[in-house]
């Protein structure tokens, strides 16, 4: 056995810590909505007429007012894990992603299942609607956790051009993520609470000029991730923002065609002069900017 083997047999973790750290990392992102008392939002097409404190409990938010927060969540955990499992030796990065993200999907995979069993069972049984209920929120929370896993990778064995992008796909969703842990979903915000989300808002912006720091400068391929990275800051949560404004619209609901119709309306908004995320973009491209020139100044800083 040569030494650099003994070193890497010595410091690699075994399968069931990996596994442990993915599971961790999974009910860590379900966090702002295991603080709620997981109780199923009211449903406009649930089968009978209840109190909101007789609703079952769900692991998971299933809503058309939550799509938002599921993505945030789904997407946040494995992010975690990612980069648990991208401080392993480079050789064995692969085998620490793929166990922490075993340990991701047994989570997200049960909270899934249990939720859309609870969904379907209190549904309306002879409502097409409710059929399209279903499958449009557990598409979505299938894109998550799709989402989820593929920033898992990137975060723990891409090259740190790509994983720039993984950064900022998590920063986006630790965003939502501490919002909900701010003012919990269905929560009515205080004067406090509102404050604290007016400086929450920049966190994404400053973990994305933070991935640009970390990405480096020099060679096309950097150069082509921030322009990515700040273009996934600059329409991503205009997209979201769309979506959630179409989706969660009762006037609209089951017209799809206005619906996307709202949506692109409110993106092209969102996006534009009007619109807060230009703002996001500048802040996260002046930190990247500032914090890059910091660190060439420190490297010919001689000691």
């Amino acid at each position: 056995m040569t030494t650099r083997t003994a070193v890497l047999a010595a410091t690699r973790r075994p399968a069931w810590q990996l596994v442990a750290g993915g599971l961790g990392a999974g009910l860590l992102g379900l966090l702002p909505w295991l603080i709620t008392g997981l109780r199923l939002p009211l449903q406009n097409l649930w089968a009978a007429e209840v109190m909101p404190e007789e609703m079952p409990l769900a692991l998971l938010p299933f809503n058309q007012y939550a799509l938002t927060l599921l993505l945030g969540m789904l997407v946040w955990g494995p992010a975690v894990a990612g980069l648990l499992a991208r401080r392993a030796p480079l050789e064995s990065r692969g085998r620490a992603a793929s166990f922490a993200a075993l340990g991701t999907l047994l989570v997200t995979g049960a909270a899934t299942a249990q939720s859309a069993v609870v969904v379907s069972d209190g549904l309306r049984p002879d409502d097409p609607r409710a059929d399209l209920y279903l499958g449009g929120v557990l598409a979505v929370i299938v894109g998550s956790v799709a989402v989820g896993l593929g920033v898992l990778i990137l975060l723990a064995r891409a090259p740190r051009a790509a994983a720039s992008a993984g950064a900022t796909v998590a920063a986006l969703a630790g965003g939502i993520w501490l919002n909900a842990l701010i003012v919990p979903f269905g929560d009515v915000a205080s004067a406090v609470q509102i404050a604290v989300l007016g400086y929450a808002r920049w966190v994404p912006a400053v973990l994305v000029g933070a991935a640009l720091v970390w990405c480096g400068t020099g060679g096309v391929g950097k150069v082509a991730a921030w322009l990515v990275d700040l273009a996934l800051l600059w329409m991503v949560p205009a997209a979201l923002t769309a979506v959630s404004h179409a989706a969660g619209s009762r006037v609209l609901a089951g017209d799809l065609e206005e619906m996307g119709a709202v949506a692109v309306e409110v993106f092209f908004q969102a996006v534009g002069p009007a619109g807060v995320t230009l703002e996001y973009v500048l802040l996260a491209a002046a930190i990247g900017v500032v914090g890059s020139l910091a660190r060439v100044l420190a490297r010919r800083r001689p000691s």
